[in-house]
């Protein structure tokens, strides 16, 4: 498993300007799920990424609210018929804009934006860093002027104490950050190499710098597939492995959001419907059962035969005409 570690500022960077798809992220919890990577957050990043977040969406605000249509025609265009049209735009693009800035408002004050609620799963997801029995090393790597952070400053200094605390020796650490306070003075783009010193003889293992996700992404993942997909067969690993019903009735509401399933995807939901009680005992259930039927009804030439003989069964329904295993019993109801 990798080892990755990503500073405030590039979460703090989706809620700002970035070309960095938030779909980046979405990627992160899939590959933790399948225990691809372990992200580390030092508390003291968590603390600093909700002081700061506020303050990034009122700056990204700011100039949004700048971006307006202030456009000036001379007399001699009223004449026109493409005037009209160029007036109804304008008036079109300030009426969508007040719309968008309110319902944006809306959901900044509800912590429901879509990178609210995808940093909030990652964090939930990651392995948290306590830093109370570092503040003494840090203050006393800020007091000595060792890297990284400015003098008066903790934060840097807690982050990569706890850093090296945590991660495990000889293990080697994937770091994202935009922060200068981690850079080579001599080039932007390489890790500070006090700092890389002090890791290897700590560690003895190695620091893998990127100044941007995508970057992480392209050279350690390139052919992972978009978020979306990835969140698909998360929810399908954890309907195969739920444990309780209200979870399946979660998980369940979530696959339903989405549209279009592969063959794979399709046999894996199918597989665990017939193979997890935890799903086939609350098949009388409204969501649980329409879905299924959904997924029969739209992909049954591609399911398997077996299973899909298994499912008719605990419907309590007539057999498809294929052989069924012998020792196949369905559940009491």
């Amino acid at each position: 498993m990798l080892n990755l570690f990503i500073d405030t500022n590039i979460y703090l960077s989706f809620y700002h300007f970035t070309s960095d798809d938030l779909n980046e992220l979405g990627k992160l919890a899939v590959l933790m799920a399948d225990r691809k990577l372990v992200l580390y957050v030092p508390e003291q990043m968590i603390d600093e990424f909700h002081r700061n977040r506020e303050i990034k969406i009122s700056q990204a605000l700011s100039k949004f609210k700048e971006q307006k249509l202030n456009l000036q025609f001379p007399q001699l265009c009223k004449d026109y018929k493409e005037y009209q049209t160029l007036r109804s735009l304008q008036r079109t693009f300030e009426t969508v804009h007040a719309e968008l800035l309110g319902n944006m408002n809306i959901n900044i004050s509800e912590k429901t934006l879509k990178a609210d609620k995808t940093i909030d799963m990652l964090f939930k997801q990651a392995t948290h860093i306590p830093f109370d029995e570092l503040v003494q090393k840090a203050k006393f790597r800020i007091e000595t002027g060792k890297p990284p952070g400015k003098k008066g400053s903790l934060g840097d200094a807690l982050n990569w104490e706890s850093l090296i605390a945590m991660v495990p020796m000889c293990n080697d650490l994937y770091f994202v950050s935009d922060d200068g306070d981690y850079c080579s003075p001599l080039n932007d783009y390489q890790f500070n190499q006090y700092l890389l010193d002090e890791w290897q003889k700590n560690k003895a293992s190695q620091i893998h710098f990127y100044k941007r996700l995508s970057s992480f992404f392209k050279e350690m993942f390139p052919d992972i597939k978009l978020s979306g997909e990835l969140e698909k067969e998360v929810l399908i690993k954890r309907l195969a492995n739920s444990s309780t019903f209200s979870q399946t009735h979660s998980v369940i509401m979530s696959l339903s959001r989405h549209v279009g399933f592969t063959t794979d995807q399709v046999n894996a939901i199918l597989q665990a419907y017939v193979s997890n009680n935890q799903v086939y005992w609350i098949l009388s259930d409204a969501d649980v059962r329409g879905f299924i039927d959904s997924i029969v009804r739209d992909y049954q030439s591609v399911l398997d035969s077996d299973n899909l003989s298994k499912l008719t069964l605990l419907m309590g329904q007539k057999p498809i005409s294929v052989d069924v295993e012998d020792d196949f019993e369905p559940p009491p109801f």
